[in-house]
């Protein structure tokens, strides 16, 4: 019987290939074999090996495809801040610690340290616990929250110079917290987005990788800013100089985060994703949502996007029963229990029996009640029919009907001025927002939206169990 021929191949993380290894027959008689090894013809150049010190083993594959882009931008903006951070330490070593001034005490500039570093770390824990939950659905606001407030406390660094001791203090104190603050969001911001770039469970490495990154561009930058620094002595070179590289700082940092596709379907996304697929059934992809979200969106707006991008209202989610029961009824001073004017609260709950919330609406604004056990799937189909109920509510407002009486059988129907109608409508959307999300969950997922993760909540939520109806 003919022996097969036995063939290797061997690729790199990135699925180059680096070696061929082909079994063939021994010329000694013995019953062992040989392996001959086959290196590729081209190696990789200089310049690519030392790329590849400072990219994630097996780039571009093991990335997603907007990572390269938003870390040019990202060490562009770096290098700017770096030689904008020097300006500003000069001044803050001209008004704080008093270089050049006779009068200036060693523990004069001591105490100031202690003072800014205390307010600095108090002002951190105090946004950590009340921004921590927001930080990851809106990554990419905060992200360049982060460098304004970075760049806010630069200016008044360079500024403090210019006010008495006893102001100048004041100024130094608060552009520690704004860096504080800084510090906080483009932590928390920069993990969700290294969390997004990482295809293949590789978050550890492209982390260190990002450092390395970081610490090139922190040394040039400083080389660079030495000579400026040097450089620029008079007031208004300074300024000038300073403002320069602060917009250059921002004007890269914008297109940094709008380089981002994120895959999350947070309040803006959804509104935008949802209602393409309420209108017309069309289901977009990351990348063109997108080029269609704002960095600074308002908190919590129902907008329509697939028609003039128009806002229809508010909606909060994840919020206790007493905030529901608020809007739909005025509350007793002595007791604190709300009365409803012609509907029973057992009534809404039947209506959202089978459902993982409850959502109520009224005068443009939705509450939405999450239950023990709601996914992050029942999130988004809560949000949907949020969204539906807003514009239907438009579309009536627009018609001047007046109180529309439910007839969910037709196409043009809206929500009811009146109580009674509201029921009806909230039956008839809960089930419309369901079957969309049924229908359309597959293609959703296909397009390139993970439906596994949470990011409709920007404020720590509660959840209610039903213990009977």
């Amino acid at each position: 019987m003919a022996s097969t021929k036995l063939e290797i191949v061997e690729r790199d993380e990135a699925g180059v290939v680096t070696a061929s290894y082909v079994e063939s027959k021994s010329e000694k008689r013995s019953g062992g074999s040989r392996v001959d090894v086959i290196l590729p013809a081209q190696t990789k150049s200089y310049a690519q090996q030392l790329l590849d010190v400072f990219l994630p083993a097996g780039y571009p594959q093991s990335v997603t495809e907007d990572y390269i882009q938003y870390q040019i931008y990202d060490s562009l903006q770096a290098f700017s801040s770096s030689i904008a951070g020097l300006l500003s330490s000069r001044a803050v070593l001209e008004a704080g610690v008093g270089v050049g001034d006779a009068m200036a005490s060693p523990t004069a500039a001591l105490l100031l340290s202690v003072l800014q570093e205390s307010m600095g770390r108090i002002a951190t824990i105090l946004f950590a616990h009340k921004l921590g939950t927001s930080l990851e659905p809106e990554c990419k606001m905060y992200r360049l929250a982060a460098d304004i407030f970075n760049d806010m406390a630069m200016v008044l660094d360079c500024l403090s110079p210019a006010f008495p001791r006893t102001v100048r203090v004041a100024v130094l104190s608060f552009s520690s917290v704004l860096r504080s603050l800084c510090g906080v969001c483009a932590g928390s911001s920069k993990a969700s987005l290294s969390a997004h770039f990482a295809k293949r469970g590789n978050l550890g490495e492209l982390n260190a990788k990002d450092s390395s990154q970081e610490t090139v561009i922190s040394l040039l930058g400083m080389l660079t800013g030495s000579v400026v620094v040097s450089w620029v002595s008079s007031p208004l070179a300074t300024w000038i100089t300073l403002i320069t590289l602060l917009s250059v700082h921002l004007l890269t940092n914008y297109f940094a985060v709008t380089s981002v596709s994120l895959r999350t379907l947070n309040r803006q996304r959804a509104n935008i994703v949802l209602s393409h697929v309420l209108q017309s059934g069309a289901v977009l992809r990351p990348q063109q949502v997108s080029s269609l979200e704002r960095i600074f969106e308002r908190d919590g707006v129902l907008r329509w996007a697939a028609d003039g991008d128009q806002i229809l209202g508010r909606c909060c989610i994840g919020v206790t029963l007493s905030t529901l029961l608020a809007r739909m009824g005025a509350s007793r001073r002595r007791t604190g229990s709300r009365e409803l004017q012609d509907i029973k609260l057992s009534e809404l709950m039947q209506v959202y029996r089978d459902c993982a919330y409850i959502l109520w609406y009224d005068r443009s604004e939705a509450c939405i009640v999450l239950k023990d056990g709601a996914s992050p799937s029942d999130q988004v189909t809560a949000w949907a029919q949020a969204l539906l109920l807003a514009h239907r509510a438009r579309r009536h407002v627009k018609a001047a009907k007046g109180p529309w009486e439910p007839n969910v059988g037709q196409d043009d129907t809206s929500v009811s001025a009146t109580e009674g109608g509201i029921l009806a409508e909230l039956r008839f959307t809960r089930k419309e927002a369901s079957k969309m999300f049924d229908a359309h969950a597959g293609r959703l997922r296909e397009a390139g939206w993970d439906l596994e993760i949470a990011a409709l909540e920007t404020k720590t939520g509660t959840r209610v169990e039903i213990e009977s109806y």
